[in-house]
């Protein structure tokens, strides 16, 4: 009887796994909408971050938890982790603001090489993973570009 039970508890648990992994699942994606410094409560600069996700699956991303970094020029700086997430709903978007710390060092690193090497545009790069439970793997998403030193310039003298 008892092995009945276990059977029937594994074969449950397969199915509930396959399930999550739909075939055609869209890997979603991740923009950068803001980033804010709030005032310092030492010496670690802290930020929020305005991220949304979009989705472009016929399901909603019920979301757990999340962990997220930003790099500039290779130089990780900024990292956080939340939970309480919002859902974002099926074929939808969902925004939110996540609290997040800079690295002293890697900021350190960051401007020692930009005080040394000045140039026109920075690399940047956002990791997000997105966690949507235990029976579902994790998505990791990456977006990257670059922007123009000249129009953070501009923006900072405005």
């Amino acid at each position: 009887m008892m092995i009945k039970r276990y059977t029937l508890f594994c074969l449950v648990f397969l199915l509930s796994a396959c399930a999550t992994l739909q075939p055609d699942f869209e890997k979603p994606s991740v923009e950068l909408m803001a980033i804010r410094v709030l005032p310092s409560e030492g010496i670690t600069p802290q930020f929020e971050i305005d991220l949304k996700v979009l989705n472009p699956n016929r399901t909603e991303l019920k979301l757990s938890g999340a962990s997220y970094s930003i790099s500039l020029d290779n130089f990780e700086l900024i990292k956080g982790v939340a939970s309480n997430l919002p859902v974002v709903p099926a074929y939808g978007e969902a925004k939110f603001t996540l609290r997040a710390g800079m690295s002293l060092m890697q900021g350190i690193r960051f401007v020692t090489a930009m005080a040394n090497d000045p140039r026109d545009s920075i690399a940047y790069e956002v990791k997000a993973k997105l966690d949507m439970g235990p029976l579902s793997p994790a998505i990791r998403v990456t977006e990257s570009g670059d922007f123009s030193v000249d129009n953070l310039r501009s923006a900072a003298g405005k």
